[in-house]
């Protein structure tokens, strides 16, 4: 709760985008956001509009300052604020999908009730085969850093892959206080229709290159955007991958914009060499000249 107030409070701008997304979502998100009640602001259809609108709204005030990046990259809901930081979609256009997105994400998990727990200190594919080797639904979800997994599916799927990863010398085993089994075939009630949309919906050329979840690979390529997008609800975040791509590439320091600092964090696990700042907070934007 309280997420962007300070943002909110000292610049029209982000005053703007809040009234804009109340336009698009039909219900007044600041409100939620400063207000709450926190059980209201737990519902992803609530919690990725919130995270969205304050990811852009640092990025907005960052590009008014000469903050030009040279690649973009966004965990899971993340993809959509950096697809607009790259200049492939605008801030309404990518709130439709979102709001929609959340929705439907939501009730894909009220449908099909699931779980997701992080796994620490085992290799991925050791994670990849006890999963494959459920007879229920489990699959990895986040490939987050080297020996940081997070699994998703059924209930009692994850339980016994927890189980089976502790037996097998996971160092943390640990459930996910989730309201789904995000990027898992439980999510397939919300594929078809974020296809739809995503198919009339504007997105162009970039100015830089994004690099997707799904492929952790460069691209610049819409309609391949488009398409991502929608596999990205199934399939699991490659987001080890995606930082090692864009290492590869000669970047040398990372910004991580929105709230929290998660991403730095495991950028610290995946490459120490690499520079990193937050610019979510007030404070943190000032020390960029905000």
């Amino acid at each position: 709760m309280g997420m962007a107030r300070e943002l909110y409070d000292n610049y029209g701008e982000v005053r703007r985008m809040y009234e804009q997304a109340a336009d698009t979502l039909g219900f007044n998100l600041a409100k939620v956001s400063f207000e709450g009640p926190d059980e209201q602001l737990a519902q992803t259809r609530i919690t990725q509009p919130a995270i969205f609108v304050h990811s852009v709204a640092a990025w907005r005030l960052l590009q008014a300052r000469g903050f030009v990046p040279s690649i973009a990259a966004g965990h899971s809901l993340g993809e959509y604020s950096a697809l607009v930081a790259a200049g492939f979609v605008d801030f309404v256009q990518a709130l439709e999908l979102v709001g929609l997105r959340g929705e439907l994400m939501q009730e894909a998990g009220e449908k099909a009730p699931g779980a997701m727990a992080a796994v620490i200190g085992m290799k991925d594919g050791e994670i990849t085969d006890l999963c494959a080797a459920d007879k229920g639904i489990v699959v990895p979800a986040n490939f987050n850093a080297d020996r940081q997994v997070v699994i998703s599916g059924s209930r009692d799927a994850v339980l016994r892959v927890m189980e089976a990863a502790g037996a097998a010398g996971a160092r943390m085993v640990k459930r996910l206080n989730v309201s789904g089994a995000f990027h898992s075939p439980l999510m397939d009630y919300a594929a078809g229709p974020m296809r739809d949309k995503l198919a009339g919906a504007n997105i162009s050329a970039g100015e830089i290159q994004i690099v997707p979840n799904v492929t952790a690979k460069p691209e610049s390529d819409p309609d391949r955007v488009r398409g991502l997008l929608v596999d990205q609800i199934t399939s699991p975040v490659r987001w080890t991958e995606s930082m090692r791509a864009i290492v590869a590439l000669g970047v040398t320091s990372m910004v991580e914009v929105g709230p929290g600092n998660v991403l730095c964090g495991l950028m610290r696990r995946i490459d120490r060499s690499v520079e990193t700042a937050t610019a979510g907070k007030l404070e943190e934007l000032e020390r960029f000249g905000v």
